[in-house]
């Protein structure tokens, strides 16, 4: 869900300026599961621009304060949302952990690094859902080490009914700052896309696996 109308387009143009998210209609970028998508986005380099770094950090606190309220840990989602977290957990004064893939395939193989006590409350942060699979075996991590997490918290979601439903089925809330929809209108009102894509750019959410088909 997204969760403020103001800070969802300021954090959309952010993304928008310094090229996080790009915008192709024709010629779309190909998902490693295959999917054609007139969009790519990365919020790694909202990390390269202090201004924007410093919005969507307090942005996400904000979040974090208002929706879940105390926490005891922060958690980040390897390796994307790593650094967003650590920011997270600076501002708030908390202790930050993150959670692999995939266990370490060394060592002690640990899944989730950092130290933390079984019952204690979490916050997850990601920098991005697609369909909600990575997002959401982080948090299936965190329950099984026997943490209590409140929900999620991300920077930005292409909103697709798969990743709401799976949200739903994982009994796990999600608020954003910024979405799809909010991006488009945006890109549209900016020029960053003519208005005649429009059309096949929303299309493109209702139905990611046969757009185009």
């Amino acid at each position: 869900m997204k969760y403020n109308n103001e800070i969802a387009a300021v954090v959309a143009e952010s993304l928008l300026q310094i090229k996080a998210i790009k915008l192709d209609n024709a010629n779309p970028f190909t998902w490693a599961s295959g999917i054609k998508s007139p969009i790519y986005c990365d919020n790694r380099k909202t990390l390269s621009h202090p201004q924007i770094r410093t919005n969507i950090r307090q942005s996400l606190v904000k979040v974090i304060r208002e929706v879940y309220g105390d926490v005891d840990v922060i958690a980040g989602v390897a390796t994307g949302a790593i650094a967003q977290g650590v920011l997270v957990a600076q501002e708030l004064g908390l202790p930050f952990i993150y959670v692999r893939s995939s266990n370490k395939g060394h060592g002690l193989q640990n899944k989730i690094e950092g130290a933390f006590q079984e019952g204690q409350s979490v916050v997850v942060v990601e920098d991005l859902v697609s369909t909600g699979g990575s997002s959401l075996a982080a948090v299936e991590a965190l329950r099984s080490a026997g943490l209590n997490v409140k929900g999620m918290a991300a920077i930005f979601t292409y909103g697709l009914e798969v990743a709401v439903k799976n949200f739903k089925d994982a009994n796990c809330k999600l608020f954003t700052l910024t979405d799809y929809p909010t991006v488009i209108e945006k890109a549209v009102a900016e020029k960053y896309v003519k208005k005649e894509d429009l059309d096949s750019l929303l299309e493109w959410k209702k139905d990611p696996s046969n757009w185009r088909k």
